[in-house]
């Protein structure tokens, strides 16, 4: 068991527990997490009042059961958060609901199940060794790793589409406009708060548009270059392709052009962006726990590159979850009661917010031991095992489990090993800032110095 009196990982802090509704607003378009009161790490259910609709944030483990598991339909996912993706993300399987969500999953997930991962590993290693040769050239040098992960996830999520590396013309101008659009796109915006028609302007700066037209422009490039490999029998055995020619069981429809547009949209944005925010935090605890960046590194020197040896890859594995449980990547969902519901002894009437944090609930003090702590032996105990099933979903859970969770729990822990095999990080300049964009990322970046490991 890890020292609970070692220093502790960064947290944002918390805001004061009565603001008024403007100050609210003001916070949590900057930040979703410092924007919440400490109370919410010890509350089983709290609700939140606007003039506009109600709010509840959930953490006890059997609401969270309710909601996500046994009756998801009651609980479609709510528009006002996703308002501020849709720019980018059209109607893909992110946003989408009822009966659209589940036509489009029946389609998707073939693609991620049984053998596929097995198939597609190559990809993610090659995307591992390209990594490694990038931080080859900044040995001795303090490098902001969450640009360093951004880059390695993106060569993942082409290799493995569409058999294309990054270094690719278009792969690498998805990848920077992506960047664009991240920067200048804020996870909420005004329709989160207030109910507007949908015609009504929302507010997306230029630049947010004039980036989320370009990646579409491009994606629909690769998309429309793929059919035609299809038609023509020379289309790699890639992820897209596999989608592209899967038939809904009930239907026999495939998705058109502008539909898989959407979907390789929330590919590229679920599937690099949180994979790049866990490998990015990873890294810096790596950093700041060197005794854990040690044995990583000592097991990788047994580590010989075949899918088979990713399985003995267990202290990487177990870092990379205790990264997911610090840092979820996606740290609130947020669903909506389609007809009246009763919490808690409480009304939640049709409509209402309903808020499922990952980023409270992994860490809530009523559930696990020494929850701000970092300590990977956690998941060999009974208090692990118990909350890894009760308390602990990075990916969500329940019929929107995302559908690359497989895939994640290879890619990350397989390229932070290569990484610490190869290289020695430390932490340079102040402590980061956990932040909530997309994703959970550092207010200011995330810097390590690498240095070459004497083999």
């Amino acid at each position: 068991m890890t020292d609970a009196r070692q220093k502790l990982p960064p947290k944002p802090q918390a805001r004061p527990d009565k603001v008024s509704l403007r100050q609210y607003v003001s916070l949590f378009r900057k930040d979703i997490l410092s924007a919440q009161p400490q109370r919410l790490y010890r509350a089983w259910m709290a609700e939140f009042k606007t003039p506009f609709f109600r709010s509840f944030m959930i953490n006890q483990p059997e609401l969270v059961k309710t909601v996500l598991k046994d009756r998801p339909d009651d609980f479609p996912k709510s528009a006002r958060v996703t308002e501020g993706l849709r720019p980018l993300l059209g109607n893909s399987v992110f946003v989408s609901n009822g009966e659209v969500w589940k036509r489009q999953r029946r389609i998707i997930d073939p693609a991620f199940e049984g053998g596929r991962l097995r198939d597609t590993y190559p990809a993610i290693l090659e995307a591992a060794e390209a990594a490694v040769a990038r931080l080859e050239i900044h040995v001795g040098e303090v490098v902001e790793i969450e640009e360093q992960t951004s880059h390695a996830a993106a060569d993942v999520i082409f290799r493995t589409l569409f058999s294309i590396p990054i270094e690719h013309e278009v792969a690498s101008q998805v990848f920077d406009e992506f960047r664009t659009y991240q920067r200048s796109q804020p996870i909420v915006n005004i329709a989160a708060f207030i109910p507007i028609p949908k015609w009504f302007p929302r507010g997306f700066k230029r630049e947010t548009k004039n980036a989320a037209k370009t990646i579409n422009k491009l994606i629909r490039q690769l998309t429309e270059g793929r059919m035609a490999e299809i038609e023509a029998g020379t289309a790699p055995d890639d992820l897209a392709t596999k989608i592209m020619t899967t038939q809904d069981p009930l239907t026999g429809e495939t998705f058109d052009t502008d539909e898989m547009i959407d979907q390789v949209a929330i590919f590229f944005l679920a599937g690099h962006e949180t994979s790049a925010s866990a490998l990015a935090w990873a890294l810096y605890l790596m950093a700041i726990y060197p005794e854990w960046q040690e044995k990583i590194a000592e097991e990788a020197t047994d580590f010989d590159g075949e899918f088979s040896s990713v399985s003995k890859l267990r202290v990487s594995r177990d870092v990379f979850r205790e990264t997911l449980r610090l840092y979820p990547p996606v740290p609130m969902m947020v669903r909506e009661a389609a007809c009246p519901q009763e919490f808690r002894e409480r009304s939640v009437p049709t409509g209402s917010q309903v808020v499922v944090s990952p980023w409270h609930l992994h860490r809530h003090e009523r559930i696990w031991d020494n929850p701000d702590g970092f300590d990977p032996t956690r998941w060999g105990t009974e208090n692990g095992k118990a909350c890894a099933r009760e308390a602990y979903i990075p990916f969500s859970a329940g019929s929107r489990v995302c559908t690359g969770a497989g895939f994640a729990m290879v890619e990350g822990p397989l390229i932070l090993s290569m990484i610490l095999k190869h290289f020695r990080v430390t932490a340079e300049g102040p402590e980061p800032v956990p932040v909530a964009h997309l994703t959970v990322r550092s207010k200011d970046g995330i810097r390590l110095r690498i240095e070459r490991r004497q083999v």
